[in-house]
């Protein structure tokens, strides 16, 4: 996965550092694509395999899952994901291990989901590291929520460039909360900031200042808009207008515009 960029206004020759947007919109796309994963498995408390495999489409269905037990109720579960050398779903080339506990229902007050990324674990060529931590904050049953937190999170590019992140965020569900499928879920990050260090380079802060529409089915985030700011880059990056596609726009605080490709 990389960014495409195309500048609208080819007179502009701004220097932008592709990399650390490149490394966001990796991030954003690991992060939600895990989630994913994790809502899937969470929501069969006892073993994958008794899942119709046409539920949804977070787990590949050449990833094998286990389970530490399958006695409905009993917690913590642990879920053991492995990708294995390769397994390609939806566009997306997985391979490798995530472990994914549970501590309670995640759709309980209180419940706490962990990701946690193995050594091996890789997404379209980048290798993914770091504990990914979902903490069920709802208020409302009809809206439930969590506080996502990402805590030594490091992604190195197919170059073999690494960048280190953190940061917290909330999500939120606003649809399909009350169905038994998963495709019709939608979920809305409506706060938070994250940094994102190159190593040995410059840094980046991406900040939500238009809630971002995630829809279930659709690998990228559809809508919302994050603003950026480093050493190079300070301006908006919108995802544009709800359509489940690959394709956002940057804004730099000149008002040149560039047209951008999440692959």
């Amino acid at each position: 996965m990389s960014l495409s960029f195309v500048s609208c206004n080819r007179e502009e020759n701004l220097a932008l550092d592709k990399e650390l947007i490149n490394a966001s919109a990796d991030i954003d796309l690991t992060n939600e694509l895990d989630f994913n994963s994790g809502i899937d498995i969470s929501s069969d408390n006892s073993s994958y395999s008794d899942r119709n495999s046409q539920q949804s489409n977070a787990i590949a269905p050449c990833a094998s899952v286990n389970v530490n037990n399958t006695t409905p109720g009993v917690f913590p579960k642990i879920f053991t994901v492995d990708f294995g050398t390769g397994c390609t779903y939806n566009g997306i080339t997985r391979s490798g291990i995530i472990t994914i506990t549970i501590t309670d229902y995640v759709m309980n007050n209180g419940s706490i989901m962990t990701i946690e990324r193995g050594s091996n674990y890789y997404v379209n060529g980048r290798k993914v590291e770091g504990t990914v931590v979902y903490e069920n904050t709802t208020t409302n049953t009809a809206i439930p929520q969590w506080t996502r937190t990402i805590t030594n999170g490091k992604i190195t590019n197919p170059a073999g460039v690494v960048f280190n992140h953190y940061g917290t965020r909330t999500v939120k569900q606003t649809a399909g909360v009350s169905t038994l499928i998963l495709a019709d879920n939608i979920y809305e990050i409506t706060s938070g900031s994250h940094t994102i260090t190159k190593t040995g380079g410059a840094s980046l802060s991406v900040t939500v200042v238009e809630t971002l529409i995630k829809k279930y089915a659709c690998n990228h985030i559809s809508q919302g808009q994050l603003d950026l700011k480093g050493s190079v880059l300070d301006g908006i990056l919108d995802y544009g207008n709800n359509t489940c596609d690959n394709l956002a726009t940057y804004t730099h605080s000149n008002g040149t515009i560039y047209n951008v490709i999440l692959y």
